[in-house]
């Protein structure tokens, strides 16, 4: 009976429209504020300033609560760096500016630093919310070809910089993710390129741990969780591949296992996973889809290769659910920490969308 169950329509999650709104500008980036109904908008007016707004969900309609406009139009934003009691977003800008606003007043920025000598394409929070161990970090991607990771407590320089070595062609990072936050010592950045190239960094030991190319360029790359020993990374890429890799064993020349799946016809420009369950991530798409995923775990993660060394072994993906939402693409996804199947997206028909995904806890 369960089986008949499961294979009839509604027994799937189903991707709901709940809230779409039409905004002025073009947003490149939408978060939840943790522990609240209200998200962020960062994007740019036509005028070319940069602007961010909050809004709050509230009797099926997204209310606009503030909006401040910036000299420079705002590409990324994280909340991952912040306390929950503060609740303070980093924010990555055209013009290479890092900066750290309090929503409450957000005229002038707590912090402040001329990161890159370009555009911050991506950027990414670890150490705060109460997820990750160790001190509260941020990184950020830079189409100057530099990876660098900043300390809020700290200002002005970072406390690491990945750059080209002398002589090296420096590649457009397009994003970056920190996972292995599984103690006060270790962590690690990925970095994602134009080229194809990604790059497991290890901070604790200050060295490229690992790298590959998957021959297309990087869009996203997300952990499942930030805060446990590796355990699975997603990379996307411009020509609708996804690759999940399995973290947990590296071979010294094989590197990690992984499996691969043409997903969209387009580009794929984000992955995130479920907060409630790090198996299910969704990829946004070029042509305004969404696409719902579940891992499979192999029977064996490991195994033995011909001369006993350990090497990992790939699951498998299943598709739970698609859906279009726009004719132009998603740049943005964000799932809210508090609320299981409650996720926030937008795209370049200059929308925001509020989602809800149901049936998640059954998957």
């Amino acid at each position: 009976m369960r089986s008949a169950e499961m294979s009839s329509p509604l027994a799937k999650p189903q991707i709901i429209a709940h809230i779409q709104k039409s905004l002025n500008y073009t947003v490149f980036d939408s978060k939840w504020i943790p522990c609240s109904a209200k998200f962020v908008c960062l994007g740019n007016f036509a005028r070319g300033t940069g602007v961010m707004q909050i809004y709050e969900v509230q009797h099926g309609e997204a209310q606009l609560i503030k909006e401040v406009e910036k000299p420079k139009p705002i590409k990324c934003g994280t909340f991952g760096a912040t306390s929950l009691q503060q609740r303070h977003i980093a924010t990555g800008d055209f013009d290479g500016n890092l900066n750290i606003w309090n929503l409450e007043m957000p005229e002038l920025p707590v912090y402040t630093a001329k990161a890159h000598k370009e555009i911050i394409n991506s950027i990414d929070g670890v150490g705060g919310l109460g997820i990750g161990d160790g001190a509260p970090e941020i990184v950020t991607g830079s189409r100057d070809g530099t990876v660098k990771v900043w300390d809020p407590r700290q200002k002005d320089s970072p406390v690491a910089n990945m750059e080209p070595i002398e002589g090296e062609t420096k590649r457009d990072c397009w994003t970056v993710a920190f996972g292995h936050a599984f103690n006060d010592q270790d962590r690690c950045v990925c970095a994602g390129y134009d080229n194809g190239d990604i790059k497991l960094f290890d901070l604790r030991n200050m060295s490229v741990r690992w790298e590959t190319n998957i021959k297309n360029g990087v869009c996203c790359v997300e952990f499942d969780r930030k805060d446990i020993n590796m355990n699975k990374l997603v990379t996307t890429s411009l020509e609708g591949k996804f690759h999940v890799f399995d973290m947990r064993t590296q071979h010294p020349t094989k590197g990690f296992a992984s499996v691969s799946e043409k997903a969209h016809k387009s580009t794929i420009w984000q992955v995130r996973h479920l907060p409630q369950n790090r198996d299910i991530f969704m990829t946004a798409g070029g042509a305004g889809n969404l696409h719902l995923w579940k891992y499979e775990y192999p029977a064996q993660r490991c195994k033995k290769d011909s001369n006993g060394v350990d090497v990992g072994v790939a699951g498998s993906i299943s598709l739970l659910q698609n859906a279009t939402l726009s004719s132009q693409p998603i740049a943005s996804l964000d799932w809210s920490p508090d609320k299981q199947g409650l996720c926030v997206c937008s795209s370049f028909d200059q929308s925001v969308r509020v989602l809800i995904v149901t049936k998640l806890n059954v998957v």
